[in-house]
């Protein structure tokens, strides 16, 4: 069979086949239902052995829309006449005798749990994805129902850190171009999944510390990590009980939101020191500071642990 592209004035008149429209479409979206798992569930229990399938949801399989109408619908279950309990799959069917999709009830076999689904590809069969599982006991006359609604799920976005989506998704994802990073909507904030700046010289310039290594930090993942680096103390002597700040100075975008990190220095004349961190809720933002040490006369060196790590945001 030669190829084939539709639709298109060469290829049936620019008709397209139900067939050729699920091929086309299948992909368009996920197959399951629009929305997310903080909506109302779609399927509850009914009157007797019966399920409800609530008004005005909406959704999709394999390129075919689904519509469950502007009131609820009852659909009947069979009764359970064995001892052991049994588990039934509701479901959204796409059937292509008739290329309609509808919900259905997928029987279970008493005492086996719930049974396979059928997904079948092709111009014949039908195509089910789960909406909640309706457990029936050994000669019950009511049933019990489990959400199991599978959700369509959303894209991800390209955009700036300026020009994210005003109006996000649960479970949206979205790219910077600009800063590299992939965010995820969690329904009241993005939150970094995946960010790389590398090394960032965090460099402040003070008259009474030099640099010996170059402090540096680098946020991966939402993860910031700190090499402090080495600090020669250049004027004046800094007594036991004084506190220092030393030559270095955590970006705003790199700060822990409200919890001060901890790490310890070694002091030249073998001594250890204590390294506080200042998050961005203090009143000491991203400043490093050197507390709870001996005296430090100038020429000594103050060589810091490395590695302090933290979650960003």
């Amino acid at each position: 069979m030669a190829e084939e592209s539709f639709p298109s004035p060469g290829h049936n008149a620019r008709q397209v086949t139900d067939s050729e429209h699920e091929l086309l479409a299948a992909r368009f979206s996920d197959d399951g239902i629009y929305g997310d798992p903080t909506d109302a569930q779609v399927v509850t229990a009914g009157t007797g052995l019966s399920v409800n399938i609530r008004a005005d949801a909406a959704g999709s399989v394999r390129g075919h829309g689904w519509y469950s109408g502007s009131t609820p619908t009852a659909v009947a279950l069979s009764a359970n006449i064995a001892s052991q309990p049994r588990v039934d799959w509701i479901v959204l069917r796409l059937d292509r005798a008739d290329w309609t999709v509808r919900a259905a009830v997928v029987g279970g076999t008493p005492g086996s749990g719930a049974p396979a689904l059928t997904q079948e590809t092709g111009d014949t069969g039908v195509y089910e994805v789960p909406l909640a599982q309706a457990r029936i006991l050994g000669g019950a006359s009511s049933v019990t129902v489990t959400r199991a609604e599978q959700y369509v799920g959303t894209r991800c976005r390209p955009c700036t850190s300026t020009t994210r989506n005003p109006y996000p998704r649960l479970g949206e994802q979205c790219f910077e171009t600009d800063t590299g990073t992939a965010r995820i909507w969690t329904g009241s904030e993005w939150k970094i999944v995946f960010d790389d700046t590398g090394d960032i010289d965090i460099s402040r310039l003070t008259p009474a510390w030099s640099i010996g290594v170059t402090p540096v930090i680098e946020r991966r993942n939402g993860i910031a990590c700190l090499r402090l680096g080495s600090f020669e103390r250049k004027i004046g002597q800094l007594a036991g009980g004084s506190e220092s700040r030393l030559p270095a100075q955590i970006p705003v975008a790199f700060q822990h939101r409200n919890r001060d990190q901890y790490a310890l220095a070694y002091i030249e004349g073998v001594s250890i020191g204590r390294i506080t961190i200042y998050s961005k809720a203090s009143d000491r933002p991203g400043q490093v500071w050197l507390v709870q040490k001996p005296t430090i006369n100038p020429g000594d060196y103050v060589l810091t642990q490395s590695g302090p790590s933290w979650v960003v945001g």
